[in-house]
């Protein structure tokens, strides 16, 4: 199965070189690096630390999405939604693990839906897939207002966008397990003279310092008891696994949009 990386020169990229290249019946037949990244035109392989591979980073994603059998995107929303669209002309598949997509970024995604299989995730770690059905699952039993819904995340220092996109997956998991707008009942920061908490209102708090890879705990918390469900990420090799596990599960699916969920048969 030939595999695409796009973005592949940051860490998570090269871990995801790494990934493909211990996938049996996997091989890497492209990358794409920033434009005008001064790593354009070295060897992937070399550059993930693994060997010389003979696929050298590219800018044109275009190019390297047409020899594709899948793409594995972690990127940026634009580049993403360039790309979706790119594989469904390509019948490739997609497996999108970026965060701080925006509604009309999703819809982009299911345009292509129609034309490939695209599989979207705010996070490929099977174990944070397991929470979000959890987390779904609890606010489904526990529901009405009786228990105040509040998550917490915590990354490294670099990450860019807050609440994380798994952050946000678990949001929308409590509100659809409680049958709820997640847009209507999310409060996304708390400062100064706050007044009371308002009922049935789902709360966020980030954390960003050191090298954290990833930590996400949902709270359901009740006059009397809390319950926590919380999951901890040591290594960024669980979520490039995630990834060519879903690459390889889509390309035998129909077209269309799907979640780790799906991958992982969750649902």
């Amino acid at each position: 199965m030939n595999i695409a990386i796009m973005g592949a020169a940051g860490r998570m990229g090269r871990m995801l070189v790494k990934e493909v290249t211990m996938t049996d019946g996997c091989r890497i037949s492209g990358a794409t690096g920033r434009e005008g990244s001064s790593l354009i035109g070295v060897d992937v392989g070399e550059l993930a630390g693994v060997k010389a591979l003979g696929v050298a980073i590219t800018e044109d994603p275009a190019e390297v999405i047409a020899r594709a059998d899948a793409v594995i995107d972690f990127t940026t929303p634009a580049a993403t939604v360039d790309h979706t669209r790119l594989c469904a002309q390509a019948n490739a598949v997609h497996v999108v693990g970026t965060t701080g997509l925006g509604k009309d970024d999703e819809a982009a995604l299911e345009l292509a839906a129609r034309h490939a299989q695209v599989v979207y995730a705010p996070n490929m770690s099977v174990g944070v897939n397991l929470l979000l059905a959890l987390t779904e699952k609890v606010a489904s039993i526990l529901g009405g207002d009786d228990y105040d819904i509040e998550i917490v995340e915590m990354h490294h220092r670099h990450k860019v966008d807050a609440p994380s996109g798994t952050a946000l997956g678990l949001g929308k998991a409590a509100a659809k397990g409680r049958g709820v707008d997640h847009d209507h009942a999310a409060v996304y920061s708390r400062e100064g003279h706050t007044g009371a908490r308002v009922p049935g209102k789902i709360g966020y708090a980030t954390l960003r310092g050191g090298d954290v890879v990833g930590e996400h705990s949902v709270i359901f918390a009740a006059a009397g008891e809390r319950i926590e469900i919380t999951h901890k990420a040591t290594d960024r090799r669980i979520f490039a696994a995630g990834s060519v596990r879903a690459a390889k599960w889509a390309r035998s699916q129909p077209y269309g949009l799907y979640t780790m969920r799906d991958v992982l048969g969750l649902d």
